[in-house]
């Protein structure tokens, strides 16, 4: 089962009027994740009356804030959530999906979805061969994570064993 670790509690996003939108894409990729509560504009509201203002859900067991507060600021690659897997399954499972309807995949196992918010898709193998104790193979590794964009275990493995 994989694990979204920087999808924290008590985490806030903020949308440009896509928050309800978002959290409904979120639910339905991960599991163990549902809608809390969405709250919306009132009439005289800076937004239309009965619009998302924000929504609160949990995202594989932790709580997130979505928040509507237009187009002030946008996501940028220095905030990411962290999706931990095991298989190669899962990260193509979760890649596909993520970048579904307009994401854009980026390098070393990092993507954009659809409303920009980055991601990385990393599964557990990645840390234990970059944390290897014989410095060659950790670099190889490294060197193939560098040059790839969704994470392939196997190339990672064999880069490890390579001479």
């Amino acid at each position: 089962m994989p694990k979204c670790v920087a999808c924290g509690s008590n985490t806030a996003s903020w949308f440009d009027g896509q928050a309800e939108q978002a959290a409904n894409f979120y639910i339905s990729i991960f599991p163990n994740s549902r809608m809390l509560n969405v709250a919306r504009y009132p009439e005289g509201g800076p937004a239309p009356a009965g619009s998302a203002m924000s929504v609160s859900f949990v995202l594989d067991g932790l709580e997130n804030q979505g928040l509507n507060a237009g187009p002030q600021f946008s996501f940028t690659e220095a905030i990411s959530f962290f999706v931990q897997v095991e298989t190669q399954a899962e990260i193509d499972d979760f890649w596909n999906q993520l970048t579904s309807n307009g994401g854009e995949p980026g390098n070393c196992g990092w993507l954009k979805d659809q409303f920009g918010l980055s991601w990385q898709v990393v599964p557990t193998t990645l840390g234990q061969l970059l944390g290897d104790l014989d410095p060659a193979r950790a670099s190889r590794v490294m060197a193939t994570m560098m040059g790839q964009t969704n994470i392939i275990i196997a190339d990672l493995r064999a880069s490890a064993d390579s001479e």
